[in-house]
């Protein structure tokens, strides 16, 4: 391999299934060092190229080369649901190439790098889900690899987590390339971009942030949209010369059919302009009126140093209020969200006609071994496969998708599942934790526009600034001020 590249794709060709190509004779190389960001729309296949990067699969045609000698860890979007009984020492073993009795002073080192102060006997299911992000990472770091693999590692992670982050991958002195829709985060360490378009199946390399990136390919699709329309006006008028020569007989029928070769070849040269992703277009979480108090919130259970404490609140919502809950990673967050959604009666009181949707932050209230179909059917009142469809097309899960298991959908596409299931549900209280991780950053102004206008209560966890500053906030449960 040349001097300083530690990873190089050569044509390489890999598809899902007959005939679903993720990626079509794609070609790049990544130099020892340097930190990359890879962009793609969702579904484009940017967790298959990290599958391709580790071995775990391989490429149909082509080749994946890695400096001899060269190792890869990769940091997950989510913690394997296998794995969540496991303790965190035991996390690390399963990862871990060192020697055992290495093993406790190496996961303290990563856990101080990753700013997370927490016992290794902890099962990895009572952490919190900022927790289990920093954990993630860390079981990457654990392996000291030489290409460091990172898959949307800010989801959960409140500010001091995304600013710790930011200053280690900064001072990080191995090749990282990251997955993130997370624009500033991005910009502040990484050298180049790596754009995987859904639709080519190719890769394009850029030097520059993501914003360069974005306006040149904004660039680029304009100067191919201005080029088509002087084709198409050079096109209909030898078209329309065709026309005419072929009415006048004779020779002229030569001249037109030349005329007409002409025009097609023109059509050939066309640019074919790249596509980018569709936006969620916009939409409405309908909910049925409630008259009185929706809920009513005695307590909430707070955690300090991991130790649980009870204590009293008197919040009452009514219809058309929005409670925003804020406080750091583990203080316990999701876990009064999921008190409130189960009903607890020590806690909460929720009327009895009022009906509730989650949406949990790992989407386990999802059934993974039900169709997309299925899962869309359940939420509608009117079981309406029509109805199914259209929601799911809103929702930009197209047909092809329907009869496939939740389990394979992209994590983006589970976050959209979840959002269609709710707009069929019409819920009158709303619940939502983390409700923009995984999500495409175009689609959410458009989520976010939707939870602003919502008329139901609504109460909601959200560690992203520009997503929660556009929704109305009627109340703050802030657990540290607790």
């Amino acid at each position: 391999m040349a001097d300083n590249v530690v990873l190089r794709f050569d044509s390489v060709f890999f598809e899902h299934g007959h005939r679903k190509p993720i990626l079509d004779e794609v070609s790049f190389s990544v130099r020892r060092g340097s930190k990359i960001t890879l962009m793609g729309q969702n579904g484009a296949g940017k967790s298959t190229l990290f599958k391709l990067i580790t071995g775990e699969i391989k490429p149909e045609k082509g080749r994946v080369s890695l400096d001899p000698g060269a190792t890869v860890a990769i940091g997950r979007q989510t913690v394997p649901r296998d794995r969540l009984d496991f303790t965190i020492e035991e996390f690390f073993q399963e990862v871990f190439h060192g020697k055992d009795w290495e093993l406790p002073s190496k996961a303290k080192e990563v856990l101080d790098a990753v700013n997370l102060n927490i016992p290794t006997d902890r099962k990895i299911r009572e952490c919190s889900g900022g927790q289990q992000a920093r954990l993630l990472l860390a079981s990457a770091l654990i392996q000291d690899p030489d290409i460091l693999l990172l898959d949307e590692p800010t989801n959960n992670l409140d500010t001091a987590g995304i600013e710790h982050l930011t200053r280690f991958l900064i001072g990080y002195g191995k090749t990282c390339i990251v997955i993130s829709h997370d624009a500033d985060f991005l910009n502040a360490f990484t050298h180049g971009v790596l754009y995987l378009d859904v639709f080519t199946h190719k890769i394009e390399q850029f030097v520059g942030d993501y914003y360069d990136v974005v306006e040149e390919i904004k660039a680029r699709i304009e100067k191919a949209e201005r080029e088509n329309v002087r084709l198409e006006r050079t096109i209909k008028e030898k078209r329309d010369q065709a026309n005419v020569f072929a009415n006048k007989g004779g020779k002229l029928r030569g001249v037109a059919k030349r005329m007409r070769t002409l025009a097609d070849d023109l059509e050939d040269n066309k640019a074919d302009v790249r596509r980018e992703d569709k936006t969620l277009p916009s939409f409405e979480i309908r909910c049925a009126d409630v008259i009185g108090p929706v809920i009513t919130i005695k307590t909430v259970s707070v955690l300090h140093k991991g130790v649980a404490e009870v204590k009293p609140v008197d919040l009452t919502l009514k219809r058309n209020t929005h409670l925003f809950v804020s406080g750091p990673n583990g203080i316990g967050k999701s876990t009064f969200l999921e008190s409130v959604a189960k009903g607890g009666p020590e806690r909460v009181e929720i009327m009895p006609e009022v009906k509730v949707g989650y949406y949990r932050q790992d989407f386990s209230t999802l059934d993974f071994d039900k169709t997309v179909f299925e899962t869309l059917l359940e939420a509608s009142e009117e079981k309406n496969n029509e109805v199914v469809y259209k929601t799911a097309a809103r929702f930009l899960l197209p047909a092809d998708l329907m009869q496939n298991k939740v389990e394979s959908l992209s994590e983006g596409q589970k976050g959209l599942l979840m959002f269609a299931r709710l707009f069929l549900e019409e819920p009158s209280l709303l619940i939502l934790d983390e409700p923009t991780n995984h999500i495409n950053f175009r689609h959410i102004p458009v989520i976010a526009e939707a939870l602003d206008a919502y008329k139901g209560t609504m109460i909601f966890v959200s560690h992203v600034p520009d997503f929660y500053a556009q929704i109305r906030i009627d109340e703050v449960l802030d657990l540290e001020s607790l």
